[in-house]
């Protein structure tokens, strides 16, 4: 016999996008760990209603918290919140099978790839970046991309 589980039904779109903005703004507190100083990014990933990983960028465990040279440059080991959500989740039991990941900025196409491989079904963001070759690579494999401007929404 089918059963019908609350998980299984789709959500109602406004109550959808309520979450979707609350998600959102919950991963921008989340980018306030990060100790880079250009620009903070925040992800959570989110599966059943439940956030199964997090994640902001910054180094690698075990190194200094510095992300920039003293030119500014980013030093190319610094980790993307998207990379470290995905790898937090996989030393986890957790599966990112068919969950949604919230980033606040649209992923790069290196953080796409990894979305890919990792199941994730919808990615949400909320800052848009100069290249959209992430984007583009994640809408051509099937994953549903949404950009959510913040100052659109008022919570009530």
């Amino acid at each position: 016999m089918d059963m019908d589980t609350e998980k299984d039904k789709p959500m109602n779109p406004d109550k959808q996008k309520k979450i979707d903005y609350r998600y959102i703004r919950m991963a921008r507190i989340w980018a306030e760990n990060s100790y880079c100083k250009r620009r903070q990014v925040g992800a959570l990933l989110v599966k059943d209603k439940t956030i199964i990983s997090d994640g902001y960028n910054g180094t690698p465990s075990g190194f200094p918290n510095v992300c920039e040279d003293e030119n500014d440059t980013t030093f190319p080991y610094v980790l993307h919140a998207e990379a470290n959500a995905i790898a937090k989740v996989a030393q986890s039991n957790n599966s990112s099978d068919g969950a949604t990941l919230y980033v606040t900025a649209s992923p790069c196409i290196e953080c796409a790839k990894l979305i890919i491989q990792a199941g994730i079904k919808r990615v949400v963001y909320s800052e848009k970046y100069r290249l959209t070759d992430g984007i583009d690579l994640l809408e051509r494999a099937g994953v549903k991309v949404e950009f959510l401007n913040e100052q659109d929404y008022k919570d009530e």
